[in-house]
């Protein structure tokens, strides 16, 4: 390695990751930030954003109020609508490079690395195709063979949820595997008294986690626990963090309302051997192990280390 490199290799690079509040976004965005620090030397900055009016004249002007009590950045980057004008703004006050997380609602020109899902079909030489969305898990050798873990969704714009056809594949999940202690959590989108309704089964190996309960890291603790992983179908982003986990994964089976980017993300995941749906189960009592390891973030990381350092 020559000095040029050498000296590449040891600066910090300086982050700022805005914020626009949702954590779905959000959590894209921060899994990126840690799969770039697990390859070079990097200090993060989070700034939540403000209002889309303000954005715009920041970025007219050439202006950033964070500039005052922050290093400048090198990459700024967010996820969601509410992040494109402050992305832009620090971009042309410091000369980042401006790194947006989703399609984008603005032209693609405009930023420097455009991270975008496949099922949105977009390309272009500065776009980062992904196969769903990023996020903060990374693959577990701490896997315990007896621990499984079931993560349920619920009312959804793709799927109908109907609390006896989940519940009685939970059911017999549970129970064809009583040698697997089984942790189960819902979400806020799960019906009023569908917990009751599991509760009342008194399944045996089968502790109940409403959500509620659960602290924050608490999903991603489970998954890196788990060697057995059932998300139900609508859970999406639960799906693919449950991948990234490196489990073995099933999917509680829904009706779909629909064919939609989402519902074909899924019938991605379960043609290319990432996850067995509940059905497939049934046939063989096996789930399918993962064809590799799946990280996203880490992929998209290859990609910015390769073109940028």
């Amino acid at each position: 390695m020559d000095e040029r490199q050498t000296e590449s290799a040891e600066k910090r690079v300086v982050i700022w990751r805005l914020l626009d509040g949702k954590p779905g976004h959000e959590n894209q965005s921060l899994g990126l930030c840690q799969a770039l620090s697990r390859r070079i030397n990097v200090k993060q900055c989070d700034i939540p954003v403000a209002p889309r009016a303000v954005q715009l004249l920041q970025w007219l002007f050439g202006i950033s109020p964070a500039s005052k009590s922050l290093p400048p950045p090198d990459i700024v980057m967010g996820a969601g609508h509410m992040t494109h004008f402050a992305l832009l703004a620090a971009k042309r006050r410091f000369a980042a490079r401006a790194v947006v997380i989703m399609k984008p609602s603005l032209p693609l020109s405009l930023f420097d690395l455009c991270v975008i899902p496949a099922h949105d079909q977009t390309d272009g030489e500065n776009v980062f195709v992904t196969q769903g969305v990023m996020n903060t898990v990374v693959a577990s050798s701490r896997k315990e063979l007896s621990q499984g873990l079931i993560l349920l969704g619920g009312v959804s714009s793709h799927y109908d949820w109907k609390d006896d056809s989940v519940i009685a594949q939970v059911e017999s999940i549970v129970r064809l595997q009583p040698e697997v202690s089984f942790v189960l959590s819902d979400s806020r989108r799960t019906p009023v008294g569908f917990m009751g309704k599991l509760a009342a089964l008194q399944l045996k190996n089968l502790s109940l986690v409403p959500c509620q309960q659960t602290a924050s890291g608490w999903v991603v603790e489970q998954l890196g626990l788990s060697h057995t992983v059932w998300v139900s179908e609508d859970s999406v982003s639960m799906v693919y963090e449950a991948i990234s986990s490196g489990a073995v994964v099933g999917l509680i089976s829904l009706k779909q309302r629909r064919v939609s980017r989402i519902t074909k993300g899924v019938a991605q995941l379960i043609e290319g051997g990432w996850a067995t749906t509940y059905e497939q189960w049934q046939k063989t009592g096996k789930l399918g192990t993962p064809p590799g390891t799946f990280n996203e973030a880490s992929r998209c990381v290859d990609w910015m280390v390769d073109q940028w350092f």
